[in-house]
């Protein structure tokens, strides 16, 4: 909606009547309740020795046929018989059913027998997958050939999901599955060891072929020839 233009002189003339109107009516209110105004502004109004325990009774009183409805409604909903929407309540004992490492494919009891028991036992999964006997007899191995030093440094050249269940750490997530990322393949159309493919023929290195050399310009290509 456009806003009204004040410097129109019909416009100046419609905003006064609205004007004296709205204080015809304000005056009309005021002179209508006067008596009510001037009760309220002075306080002359007789006492009604109310105490603020009245007042909740008073409340208590008007709120007791709801309570009075609300429990005969109730009492009517006791004698029904509750309807069953599921007719399976799967318990603590059915948590680990369809949800254990083996049962997702991660893990097999004949490598972790730790990951052969039933169902009803509730204890945490193991986080970490066994360890190799001949990689766990290093930590006791004499020093300094051995040892926990040795045992990590092993330990960090296998992969991450070798290693656990689940990426535990953020670096585990950087790393898992690494084999699996196109990064580490042989490119197609990459660049070969010209050198050393050379070196390593029977024949030896070979020079350059022609169209691997700069083109020469036109004319005399030595100072001989001016």
């Amino acid at each position: 909606m456009p806003l009204l233009d004040i410097n129109n002189p019909a416009v100046i003339i419609f905003l006064l009547e609205n004007y004296e109107k709205e204080n015809r009516l304000r005056l009309n209110w005021i002179h209508k309740h006067r008596a009510q105004i001037q009760q309220a502004a002075t306080l002359a109004r007789e006492p009604t020795n109310y105490f603020e325990t009245d007042v909740i009774a008073h409340n208590m009183i008007g709120g007791m046929a709801t309570i009075t409805r609300d429990h005969v409604v109730a009492g009517y909903s006791r004698r029904k018989v509750p309807i069953r929407d599921g007719t399976f309540i799967p318990g603590a004992k059915h948590l680990r059913h369809g949800h254990s490492i083996v049962d997702v494919g991660l893990g097999d009891p004949k490598d972790d027998p730790r990951l052969a028991r039933p169902d009803t036992e509730l204890s945490s999964d193991p986080i970490m997958r066994p360890v190799e006997p001949e990689l766990r007899k290093i930590i006791y191995k004499d020093k300094p050939e051995f040892g926990r030093k040795q045992y990590l440094v092993k330990r960090s050249k296998i992969r991450p999901e070798n290693k656990y269940y689940f990426a535990e750490t953020g670096g585990n997530v950087y790393g898992w599955r690494m084999k699996d990322s196109q990064l580490h393949q042989k490119p197609l159309f990459g660049r070969c060891w010209h050198l050393t493919r050379t070196l390593r023929t029977r024949v030896g290195p070979q020079p350059d072929p022609p169209h691997y050399k700069s083109s020469e310009p036109p004319g005399p290509s030595s100072c001989l020839g001016i």
